[in-house]
């Protein structure tokens, strides 16, 4: 307990903090009486005592209110229960304890310390980077395949585009070309693939702000397949891998105009 002042008034004993103790009970009202204090005992002339303990506050056992710490000086302050406050130095502390600046390697979810020490992050973490498709939400979901219902998730996204690319997306036609018919011939050959890259690589006219070039595929990332062709004028029809077309004509168009349809498969 914290010393408290004392001031005596006829049999009245004054505490620093407000309470008081009337000592008639322990006088004799025969003569005034001196008195001596020891830690929370009055002793009287006349040898009675009184116990004050229960009449003082106690103030020195504080409960801490708050707390805050200058990372300048290392000072930890404490705020007490009485509105007092406390200031506790901690840099003999800090230094002996070694704390320096540490270099950090992370691995996975554990941080590794220079000194050693290490700490498993994975508790901190929620994973939300492992996550399936379906838990990821779309920001502004959208009809993608024209169903009449609008795809929240990446998931729902995959499952309605995929048929959509995996068919109608993967299909050209590569641009229109002439073939020679005038004449009969057997085993004439025409490169598909260069015909489309020459037409492709070069338009005659692109839009405002467009690149001079198509994007291309390469010979072997295509399929390539003969629609129909005019039983009258083509026989004989095979392309290789590299969509290289041979033919053979037997005869010539009546109109002076026959058709024949390529079609280009991305793999």
């Amino acid at each position: 307990t914290d010393d408290q002042n004392l001031t005596l008034s006829g049999n009245n004993l004054s505490i620093e903090d407000g309470n008081f103790v009337d000592l008639s009970g322990y006088m004799d009202n025969t003569d005034d009486q001196t008195l001596s204090l020891s830690g929370n005992t009055l002793t009287l002339e006349n040898g009675g005592t009184v116990d004050l303990a229960a009449y003082l506050d106690n103030t020195d056992d504080q409960t801490i209110t708050a707390f805050s710490l200058d990372n300048t000086t290392n000072e930890l302050t404490l705020t007490l229960e009485d509105g007092g406050t406390e200031t506790v130095d901690f840099s003999t502390v800090l230094a002996a304890a070694g704390t320096d600046d540490q270099a950090l390697s992370l691995s996975g979810n554990t941080l590794t310390l220079e000194n050693g020490g290490n700490v498993d992050l994975a508790a901190y973490l929620d994973n939300t980077d492992e996550q399936d498709a379906s838990e990821v939400n779309s920001d502004s979901p959208v009809d993608v395949d024209g169903d009449g219902n609008t795809e929240a998730t990446v998931e729902d996204v995959i499952q309605d585009i995929a048929p959509i690319t995996s068919k109608a997306a993967r299909i050209f036609y590569p641009p229109s070309i002439a073939i020679d018919a005038s004449s009969n011939g057997a085993g004439r050959t025409l490169n598909l693939y260069s015909q489309y890259v020459t037409q492709y690589g070069t338009p005659a006219v692109a839009s405002a702000g467009a690149p001079a070039a198509i994007p291309t595929y390469g010979p072997t990332e295509l399929y390539y397949y003969i629609t129909y062709a005019d039983p009258t004028v083509f026989d004989n029809m095979s392309i290789d891998a590299n969509g290289q077309l041979t033919y053979d004509i037997i005869g010539q168009p009546a109109d002076y105009n026959a058709l024949i349809n390529v079609v280009f498969v991305v793999k």
